[in-house]
C-alpha cells in the first residue's frame, strides 16, 4: 500500500464513522493529520473538525483522492448515490471499507468497479465508546497489510473477527442489535430493584456494573453457566429469581430476538 498524504478517508462522519476515527486517533494507530473526511452534515463536519483540528474535504472526490483506505460510513440507502460517482476514481491502491448495513460485497462491487479491494464490516454502536464488537468480510484475500490494517483500526474502538459474509447477518443479529436487547434487560432489572425500594439511581449503577461485570467474567473464559451456577445457592434467593425467568421464556425470548433480527436483517440485504 502506496504512501499518500493522508493514510484513511472518511465519507460520512455519522455516529459510526466519527467514533472509529476518534478510536485510530486516541490509540495512536492514526494521526490527526493522517485523516482526511467529508460529510455533508455542517454539524457532523464541525464536530470532526473540532476532533480533528483540519477542515473537511471539498467533496467525496477529494477524499478518495488523498487517502489510499476509504472508510464508507453511510446510510444504506445512499451508498449508491454515493459510491457510483466515485468508481472511476478507485484504483487497485484503494482499499474500500463498508460500514453500511446490509449493503453486500457483491453489490459494492458493481458500485466501486473492478479495481479496489473491498472490506465489508458489521460494527455496533459500541464502538463510540471504544467497546465494539465487529466482524468483517472480503470478497478476495487482503494482502499481509491490508489485514494488519483493517484489523488495528476496528480493534482500536473494540474487538474485530474475520468470517465468511454469509454469516454477517448473525453477526448483525447478535452483536448489532444486541446492545438494544441488552438495554432492554438491564431497564428491567433497574424497574425490579425500584419496586423492591431502592432509589433508582442506585438501582441503575448497580445493575449496568452487574451486568459489565458478568460480560467481563464471560470475556476472561467463563461459561455463562459456569457464573450461574456460582452464583445460585440451594433453594437460596437466585434460585427464586431464576425459576421466574425460565418459567416466563427469558432465555427463549432472547435466543428467538437474535435470530429475529438476523432474518431480517437477511430480507433487507435482498
Amino acid at each position: 500500500m502506496a504512501e499518500r498524504s493522508h493514510k484513511l478517508g472518511l465519507i460520512g462522519a455519522g455516529n459510526m464513522g466519527a467514533g472509529l476515527v476518534r478510536g485510530a486517533v486516541s490509540g495512536g494507530m492514526l494521526a490527526k493529520d493522517q485523516v482526511v473526511f467529508y460529510d455533508p452534515d455542517p454539524q457532523r463536519q464541525e464536530a470532526m473538525q473540532t476532533l480533528l483540528g483540519t477542515s473537511a474535504a471539498a467533496g467525496n472526490e477529494a477524499v478518495v483522492s488523498q487517502a489510499e483506505v476509504v472508510v464508507v460510513a453511510v446510510k444504506p440507502q445512499v451508498v449508491g448515490p454515493v459510491l457510483s460517482p466515485l468508481a472511476s476514481l478507485l484504483s487497485r491502491d484503494h482499499l474500500v471499507i463498508s460500514i453500511a448495513a446490509g449493503v453486500r460485497l457483491h453489490r459494492l462491487r458493481e458500485l466501486c468497479g473492478p479495481h479496489p479491494t473491498l472490506v465489508r464490516v458489521m460494527p455496533n454502536i459500541l464502538c463510540t465508546i471504544g467497546e465494539g464488537a465487529a466482524a468483517y468480510s472480503t470478497d478476495e484475500e487482503l494482502d499481509e497489510a491490508q489485514t494488519a490494517f483493517v484489523e488495528e483500526l476496528l480493534s482500536s474502538v473494540g474487538i474485530v473477527t474475520h468470517l465468511e459474509e454469509r454469516l454477517l447477518d448473525a453477526v448483525t443479529g447478535l452483536s448489532g442489535s444486541g446492545p438494544a436487547f441488552a438495554a432492554v434487560f438491564i431497564g428491567a432489572l433497574i424497574d425490579g430493584a425500584v419496586a423492591a425500594g431502592l432509589p433508582r439511581e442506585v438501582a441503575t449503577q448497580l445493575a449496568a456494573q452487574t451486568v459489565r461485570g458478568t460480560a467481563q467474567w464471560v470475556l476472561e473464559g467463563a461459561h455463562p453457566a459456569q457464573v450461574k451456577d456460582a452464583v445460585t445457592s440451594p433453594g437460596g434467593t437466585t434460585a427464586a429469581g431464576l425459576r421466574v425467568l425460565e418459567r416466563r421464556g427469558l432465555r427463549s425470548a432472547a435466543a428467538e430476538a437474535v435470530a429475529a433480527a438476523a432474518y431480517r436483517s437477511e430480507q433487507l440485504g435482498r
